[in-house]
């Protein structure tokens, strides 16, 4: 079996899909998309700044098991750029997309900005098989959080798309992160302005706009994995303890020598955690799990 890293080769792309989300705010959204028969649906949210091909190197992967949605947020990627902005906005996205899908039993896997919208869908809907919240800030350094607010609400351009490519960078800081998925991830969050220069796929503007309410953690009844970088300064060692002692069924699983960015720096580990966690939701379709992976769950 490839190694996430090497998923980015996988001939098994997504389609592109859009949708509108319901009146007054009649959003045009985008999301990429693997299907497998008869399989649960896992839906893939992005963090702040970023957009659905972050999850292209971890999507193949998932889909050998699920069938794998990644939601571009309003203001991020390839969906609508609203001059509007306001809290809660993203969770609308996401009953959105729940909708549309027929799928108010997902299950939910996101990063940073996406795992706090995770958070709050299951405190909100009771049907939702299980979450995986990657990096959910708490506790961190206030210093490192205003520094990386401050880098990605800066708007940038670039005279070229190769510059612009050459130029993107993870914030916070992923130095573990290969080359060729760096380059891969960027090509796909470049987009050229109105000006004619390049810069990259998302609205700064958001940062501003504020989070939401924190979920209500007694409200949550299913799993829930919080994946925490051993290295993040976004969400301290006791800032994940807080996660897991609020959530009834919670776990935690770290991933050493990962930051804020453990997905893409470690994504080998971190599918490890994620298919062990959701193997009992496993449901190929043809042949039982068992017959296919030889009784080891998703592994």
């Amino acid at each position: 079996m490839p190694s996430a890293k090497e998923a980015t080769r996988s001939s098994r792309g997504p389609r592109s899909e859009r949708f509108t989300t319901p009146s007054p705010d009649e959003i045009e959204l985008h999301a990429l998309r693997i299907d497998r028969p008869e399989a649960a649906t896992l839906v893939l949210l992005h963090g702040g700044g970023a957009n659905a091909h972050w999850w292209d190197h971890l999507a193949p992967r998932l889909a050998e098991h699920f069938s794998v949605i990644c939601l571009d947020f309003r203001g991020h990627g390839d969906s609508d750029h609203p001059e509007f902005r306001e809290p809660g906005a993203f969770d609308r996205d996401l009953d959105a997309l729940l909708e549309h899908l027929g799928a108010p039993d997902a299950i939910l896997m996101g990063h940073s900005m996406g795992a706090h919208v995770a958070l709050r869908a299951a405190a909100r809907h009771p049907y939702l098989r299980a979450v995986v919240a990657i990096e959910p800030s708490r506790g961190g350094r206030a210093g490192e959080r205003r520094r990386t607010r401050l880098a990605l609400a800066a708007r940038r351009t670039y005279a070229t798309r190769d510059e612009a490519i050459r130029r993107f960078q993870f914030l916070p800081t992923a130095p573990r992160v290969p080359e060729a998925l760096r380059r891969a991830i960027a090509s796909h969050s470049v987009r050229q302005e109105a000006d004619g220069r390049f810069g990259y796929k998302f609205d700064p503007g958001w940062f501003g706009a504020g989070r939401g309410e924190p979920p209500d953690l007694a409200r949550i009844a299913c799993p829930v994995l919080i994946i925490r970088g051993a290295e993040s300064r976004l969400l301290s060692a006791a800032g994940a303890a807080d996660w897991t002692r609020g959530i009834a069924n919670a776990a935690l699983a770290e991933i050493p020598g990962g930051g804020h960015n453990v997905h893409i720096e470690c994504p080998d580990e971190v599918l490890a955690a994620v298919e062990a966690f959701l193997a009992p939701f496993c449901r190929p379709s043809g042949r039982r799990l068992e017959e296919i992976s030889g009784g080891r769950g998703c592994t």
